[in-house]
């Protein structure tokens, strides 16, 4: 089978290697689409995600869909449609019962932070664990269904939030996750939903996705004090500044953009004075099955995805998603192209 590795920085390489046998409790899915997140282009631009080094050759990705290639217990048949839990959980811990992805020695699909690296979906066949495979409803694509996993980051945050319904919500930052994030607000029932940005790609995007309001914050200052709920999802020190300054007393902001491992300033004042309520939210725990229910009763929201670029044209892909003005969620199609793998419309 064909697998992308990255070898390096900037160093992307398709190599021939053995289509892995599943062993018990394990499937073999055959890749249809990858979606690639964040953590991808800082290991393909970078050679690095934060501390996570690339050591040996990776495989990229963890936002996959495909379809059940070889179950051995004959649980699934080949064909059955699929998108991937993409955690292993690691030691249980009872004071996180509810939060096994907090867990250590977890492992994430498409990671540098185990050793050996934990392969990750951008090949051909991917074997994974019995328990980390959903299977899609009759009437969700596969191509939709590879946003499960960005999307549960998403509902995630709100689940972290205590919900939004009834709330305004602001939301900082409308790259993949941010517009992600404007969709499971509106759909959770948040009475309002603005999106922000510093270009207008991403914040067009958010207004098609629905977004009441959408600021150029360099241009624009926010309303002071006038959110409830502010999901932060740039992960720019600014923008965490701005976050606090804009949600209400005694309001919450969720920071789901992930941030460099390094001191930073943030101005503190307004947090300290509004007794504002500051949450983090790392990945999610199981709201991937909410994720897969929303995208098939929301296929408005497969309009996040602006591109679907061949495996063949993987280095293409990278470059297209470093460009956030260009892009929303960009796509690769696996060999040989999925059917459904027509390009997307941009929004």
């Amino acid at each position: 089978m064909r697998a992308a590795f990255i070898d390096a920085r900037q160093t992307l390489v398709v190599r021939e290697v053995d289509t892995p046998e599943p062993g018990p409790d394990q499937v073999r899915v055959r890749i249809d689409y990858v979606g690639i997140c964040g953590s991808d282009l800082h290991y393909y631009f970078h050679g690095a995600n934060g501390a996570y080094v690339v050591r040996e050759p990776l495989i990229p990705g963890h936002e996959v869909a495909g379809r059940i290639d070889a179950d051995p217990s004959g649980g699934w048949p080949a064909g059955t449609p699929v998108t991937i839990h993409p955690a292993t959980f690691g030691d249980p811990a009872p004071e996180l019962a509810d939060a096994p992805h907090l867990w250590a020695n977890g492992a994430y699909l498409g990671s540098a932070s185990t050793w050996p690296h934990t392969q990750g979906g951008l090949a051909e066949y991917l074997l994974v664990d019995r328990a980390m495979v959903r299977v899609l409803p009759d009437s969700l694509p596969v191509r939709r269904a590879v946003l499960a996993e960005p999307l549960a980051v998403a509902l995630h945050a709100l689940t972290r939030a205590g919900g939004v319904k009834g709330a305004r919500v602001l939301v900082t930052g409308s790259g993949p996750i941010g517009l992600l994030a404007v969709a499971a607000a509106i759909d959770a029932g948040a009475a309002t939903v603005t999106a922000t940005d510093v270009l207008p790609g991403p914040l067009a995007r958010a207004a098609a996705l629905g977004a009441d309001r959408v600021v150029d914050v360099s241009t624009e200052r926010l309303d002071a004090a006038a959110y409830d709920v502010v999901l932060e999802c740039s992960g720019v020190t600014a923008s965490i500044t701005a976050a606090l300054g804009a949600v209400r007393p005694r309001g919450v902001v969720v920071q789901v953009g992930m941030v460099p491992d390094e001191a930073r300033p943030v101005n503190l004042s307004a947090f300290i004075s509004k007794e504002v309520t500051y949450l983090g939210t790392f990945r999610f725990a199981d709201e991937i099955d909410a994720a897969v229910e929303l995208l098939d009763r929301r296929p408005e929201i497969e309009r996040v995805i602006t591109h679907v670029i061949s495996a063949d044209d993987a280095v293409a892909a990278f470059d297209v998603a470093k460009d956030s003005e260009r892009s929303g969620k960009v796509v690769v199609a696996v060999w040989p192209e999925a059917d459904e793998a027509a390009p997307a419309q941009s929004l």
